[in-house]
């Protein structure tokens, strides 16, 4: 309608045009020109696509990549890109993991699964960052935040913790439940509903199901307090000990072994040898392994 009333103004030049006809179409233009500067405005502040990734920074042992419906071996430049690419740590395997912008770096134990929940830039230029680790052990290394939009969490059957710059672990037992510990910084854990912050220096466990529980100082203990060790048959032993109960503890290969309480009563077989290995890892990464001869 604007083109228009405008184009039969120019056929009439011949006729003076009506002062209040001059200052109607000055308003026109002026309408027109303030609707294409609010476009302009909008067009401005629409986010900019911005690529996002995880690289692999380092690998030892057997590590893989897992892409929609294929995987290969893990190498040193291969990115995470898309939700649901992960990587995976055999036994005796580590990988590290570089955040795209220099945000942060992962650590990721043997036995774990690291696989992408979210990545992405939001509207205010925010970098999210949203990890899925369903069992296993992974650190992470975490820069301050520049703009305060940005998020960075790590999600596990028992909850979230979400980082906004420290450095902290998580270990990640079968059963869902999590070791959370914190180095530097701060870590907000989140589950039913509830929040608990865990300062430096702090430990936590968080069970699928039930809101966090209140942090304690962090023992980074290794120990396995075994309590017995005996042959119950010439193919079988019984072992039974305590180990902290946010460490992950896998004996003879069995992962999950203890309990809430960090205690475990199995029977496995007897090798060759008669030494059977056990292996302790606390949330921040820290590994010790253990030879438990049969008498």
């Amino acid at each position: 309608m604007v083109r228009i009333f405008l184009e039969s103004l120019t056929r009439r030049r011949s006729r003076k045009v009506p002062q209040t006809l001059l200052g109607l179409t000055g308003q026109i233009v002026l309408l027109v020109g303030l609707l294409s500067s609010s476009e302009n405005s909008a067009a401005q502040i629409l986010p900019v696509r911005v690529d996002r990734w995880l690289e692999v920074r380092s690998v030892s042992g057997n590590v893989t990549y897992h892409q929609g419906k294929t995987s290969q071996v893990a190498k040193v430049g291969t990115r995470l890109q898309s939700v649901g690419d992960a990587i995976d740590t055999g036994s005796n395997a580590n990988a590290v993991l570089a955040v795209d912008t220099g945000i942060g770096i992962v650590d990721v134990s043997p036995d774990t699964t690291v696989r992408i929940k979210a990545l992405h830039v939001n509207n205010s230029g925010g970098l999210v960052t949203q990890l899925q680790v369903n069992g296993g052990q992974a650190r992470l290394r975490v820069r301050r935040f520049s703009n305060p939009s940005s998020e960075l969490e790590i999600h596990t059957p028992a909850g979230v913790s979400a980082v906004r710059g420290t450095e902290f672990g998580v270990a990640v037992h079968a059963d869902g439940r999590t070791g959370v510990a914190t180095l530097e910084g701060s870590v907000l854990n989140m589950s039913q509903g509830e929040s608990v912050p865990l300062p430096a220096g702090y430990q936590i466990v968080m069970i699928p199901g039930q809101p966090p529980t209140t942090p304690v100082p962090i023992a980074n203990d290794t120990r396995l307090n075994l309590r017995l060790l005996t042959a119950v048959d010439q193919k079988t032993a019984r072992i039974v000990g305590v180990v902290d109960p946010v460490n992950l503890t896998m004996i003879a290969g069995r992962k999950g072994v203890s309990d809430r309480n960090g205690y475990f009563d199995i029977t496995v077989p007897i090798p060759p040898n008669r030494r059977i290995s056990a292996v302790v890892t606390t949330p921040l990464g820290d590994r010790k392994v253990y030879e438990l001869a049969v008498p």
